[in-house]
């Protein structure tokens, strides 16, 4: 008999080879020549059509689980910071409740000219050592009145700033529970679509066990290597402005402006002197699109995305994520946005020359164009 571990490995080989074999290919477009093969007619499983939207599904209701437990943590931190963000609030003004009533009552002294006696003392003396005893005495209650008032405004702005904290987290709670009694709404539906995927296959029994494996198999390996690529693409590209700084015929100036034009077969070469990881792996620049995909063993990613400029805060071409797909299976919106808030992919002209910035971002026919401008 097999154990337990033993038999939850054997499943996920059995399902890695489903994966690698059942699935169709996606495009050329966006996938490498190295694309999986047609299933074999001699597997019994429903049809390709019918189990990729299931897989799929299956996929975001992961994912979005994931997601709901991630805002449900971020929730409950949030109300900790709430509850301790108005604790602190009512001891400080508690704690300045005394010195606002001492700072009232200098300041009504000024307003009203009692300390007006004081300067009349001063100002008839009638002798030196009378004048510098005088002189020490007012600058003394002076001082100290200043010192009040000084302490109490500090303190003032300090609860004025926790208050505001206070609003503003508290703000943040009540958008948090909104996404996620969104995000639950979305699941159970998913989740309802899945059901009824299943009962309507012709192996329900199958396709749950497929499913499941799946799931684990996502869990378990799928996230970790498609986050595996992502921190390479954005190691690599932190050190690109070094990389171009030093390639001819990239940077071309006109007169107060520069043109940047990066060629995917130049990224390509850089990306794969960075890191063994893009040997399989390739940039291509298309009309207003940018995709990345490649194949390493038996998986296969690409991603589809775009950049824009970015002025705060800090001049740059930041990439968004458009499209990922892992083993052939399209990643939810909840996973793209994920990487793209984790791994960032952007571009900073400033790394080139401190006094760049970009204004125009375009690709096609092969080639990334960003406009630079100087900046003074």
């Amino acid at each position: 008999m097999l154990s337990r571990n033993s038999r939850r490995r054997l499943n996920a080989a059995i399902l890695l080879f489903i994966l690698c074999f059942m699935l169709p290919s996606q495009p050329l477009s966006q996938l490498s020549a190295t694309s999986a093969p047609p299933a074999p007619s001699s597997l019994n499983l429903p049809d390709n059509e019918e189990t990729r939207k299931l897989l799929e599904q299956t996929l975001s209701s992961a994912e979005i689980e994931r997601e709901i437990s991630r805002i449900t943590a971020d929730q409950q931190a949030l109300e900790q910071k709430t509850a301790q963000l108005s604790k602190q609030a009512q001891e400080k003004e508690a704690a300045i409740a005394d010195k606002q009533e001492r700072a009232g009552a200098i300041v009504r002294s000024y307003y009203m000219g009692d300390r007006d006696g004081l300067l009349a003392a001063f100002l008839s003396a009638r002798s030196i050592s009378r004048v510098i005893s005088l002189f020490d005495y007012y600058e003394m209650i002076i001082g100290r009145d200043q010192d009040i008032l000084s302490d109490y405004k500090k303190q003032y702005k300090d609860l004025q700033a926790t208050l505001t904290a206070a609003q503003r987290t508290s703000k943040e709670l009540a958008e948090l529970r909104q996404v996620l009694e969104e995000q639950k709404v979305r699941v159970a539906a998913l989740n309802k679509e899945i059901e009824g995927g299943v009962t309507s296959s012709s192996d329900p029994a199958s396709m749950t066990a497929l499913l499941n494996e799946f799931t684990l198999y996502w869990e378990n390996i799928g996230i970790h290597e498609v986050k595996t690529y992502f921190k390479a693409l954005s190691a690599a590209m932190n050190k690109l402005p070094q990389y171009l700084q030093n390639k001819d015929g990239v940077l071309e100036r006109k007169g107060m402006t520069y043109e940047l034009k990066l060629k995917e077969e130049d990224l390509n070469e850089f990306l794969k002197d960075q890191n063994k990881l893009f040997e399989g792996f390739a940039f291509e620049f298309n009309e207003g699109t940018i995709t990345a995909s490649g194949t390493s063993g038996q998986l296969s990613l690409s991603l589809t995305g775009h950049y824009t400029i970015q002025e705060e805060p800090v001049n740059g071409l930041m990439f968004h994520v458009d499209h990922v797909v892992f083993n052939g299976l399209e990643l939810p919106d909840t996973t793209r946005q994920t990487l793209e808030d984790e791994f960032d992919l952007g571009f900073y002209p400033g790394k080139i020359i401190s006094l760049l910035r970009a204004t125009e971002v375009d690709s096609k026919d092969g080639v990334l164009y960003v406009l630079l401008s100087l900046s003074f």
